[in-house]
């Protein structure tokens, strides 16, 4: 793993990226030289060196959206592939949208079709060898783990189950205390000290999973082993890193106080207003004819009101009043208590349906981080009467409201839509993380991933 900024970057998938990045430069270069036949200038390899950097930049951010950089999609690792082709295609015709604005950067349209072409064949080559790389258990980090409960087993749910490529291959668990589990699957111990444990399985990484360390953690050995070369890493720790959360079930209060991040200064604030206000806009601006079109369909359907109000708890605990599309119906709370949206909700509208599966009833939120209720990436706001219930429930919850809210955040695009009490720890876990990790280089990677979001419709309901 790369710590960009306090965000935790798979490095194989940084090394793709930049891979790729060269791929799509190479193509454009041999384009120009074709279109030079072969005997470019200085001049020319200017001119080249321009359009290289828009190519690659327009051809970047469209793969980006499509989730071509994520750890993993619902289709398997051969799902890039699909996603490869389209976003090339989309990035092309983008790309040809900008260049009339941009008449020093021309080339004619075969030299055009040929270097994407030159670049699909390039980055199909390069993601097959990406994958096989990958797959070989080899190049996986070896994680011993201390301890032998259910919080140090959660470590080997996650290699085995909880990530479809985790990168790392867990060797064997080490009692630690006379109450821990001797004779379970993959303990390990005998009369070996922790040092030979490691050197015998080639560890790279001993992750400390036992809960009780005043008594029974082999500090010294530990020692030995990071004297040796070998990491030691505490479990809340080695789980942020690896699945982009924090697990609530190895979570300690003094970790929260001793650990980086949770930063919230001046600067940092004045900043990540700058950057609302400013996308805000941008999204206005764009999505003014769609939320226009979207209020006729809305009073065309059923004569009600195009917007509805709800109360959302936000920072510091304060209540502000939030403005969505209506996309259910009129009395879908008669009964006066608030209800979980669930799977094929009998009480959204079909124009409701739509807009909810593409986010466009998300839209008039954008007023919201307008007027400073809001930010445009945080934790979703909750209705008062779930936040009392889930913060009665659910140790930590409150933390979530140490900054604003947002209209996409974290969990938004890392976990399906949330309809129950089970949903809202799972969310929360990643709440935290960005509490704990929240920048702006944070923020753009979960606006792109709110565009794969959309593109593919996930869960929404």
């Amino acid at each position: 793993m790369i710590r960009i900024f306090r965000h935790y970057l798979p490095k194989g998938l940084v090394i793709l990226g930049l891979s790729e990045v060269f791929v799509l430069w190479g193509a454009l270069y041999l384009g120009s030289q074709v279109h030079y036949g072969g005997f470019a200038t200085h001049i020319h390899l200017a001119a080249t060196s321009g359009r290289a950097l828009l190519f690659v930049l327009v051809m970047w951010v469209v793969m980006t959206a499509f989730g071509l950089y994520k750890r993993e999609l619902k289709e398997g690792p051969w799902g890039y592939f699909p996603r490869l082709v389209v976003s090339l295609a989309l990035g092309f015709l983008m790309f040809c949208t900008l260049l009339p604005i941009l008449p020093s950067l021309i080339l004619p349209l075969p030299v055009l079709a040929s270097v994407v072409l030159v670049a699909l064949c390039g980055t199909i080559l390069t993601r097959l060898l990406y994958l096989a790389v990958a797959s070989r258990v080899a190049v996986h980090r070896q994680v011993l783990v201390l301890g032998t409960g259910r919080r140090a087993r959660a470590v080997h749910v996650l290699a085995q189950g909880g990530c479809k490529r985790p990168g790392f291959h867990v060797v064997g668990f080490v009692p630690c205390g006379e109450w821990e589990d001797t004779n379970g699957p993959l303990v390990l111990r005998g009369d070996q000290s922790l040092a030979d444990i490691a050197r015998a399985h080639r560890v790279t990484e001993i992750v400390v999973g036992n809960r009780d360390r005043r008594q029974s953690l082999p500090i010294n050995e530990l020692l030995e082993c990071k004297l040796a070369g070998t990491r030691v890493m505490d479990l809340t720790t080695f789980f942020e890193r690896e699945s982009g959360r924090i697990e609530l079930e190895s979570l300690n209060t003094s970790w929260l106080v001793f650990a980086d991040g949770f930063d919230q200064g001046i600067l940092k604030t004045w900043i990540k207003r700058a950057f609302d206000i400013a996308a805000s806009i941008a999204l206005l601006i764009v999505c003014l004819p769609v939320m226009a079109i979207t209020a006729i369909l809305i009073k065309l359907e059923d004569r009600g009101p195009v917007l509805y109000r709800q109360d959302r708890v936000g920072q510091n605990g304060r209540v502000f009043p939030l403005r969505k599309f209506r996309s259910m119906r009129v009395d879908a709370e008669n009964g006066g208590t608030p209800q979980w949206a669930c799977r094929n909700d009998q009480r959204v509208t079909r124009v409701g349906a739509f807009i909810r599966k593409v986010r466009i009833d998300e839209l008039p939120q954008v007023f919201n981080v307008l007027r400073g209720d809001m930010s445009f990436v945080g934790p979703r706001p909750e209705r008062p009467f779930f936040v009392d219930t889930l913060a009665r429930d659910i140790p930590y919850y409150g933390y979530r409201h140490t900054i604003k809210p947002g209209i996409t955040g974290w969990a938004q695009v890392r976990y399906p839509y949330g309809a129950s009490v089970a949903d809202a720890i799972e969310k929360l876990k990643y709440d935290l993380y960005y509490v704990k990790n929240n920048t702006l280089f944070l923020d753009l990677i979960i606006l792109f991933q709110t565009v794969q979001v959309v593109i593919f419709q996930d869960g929404a309901r």
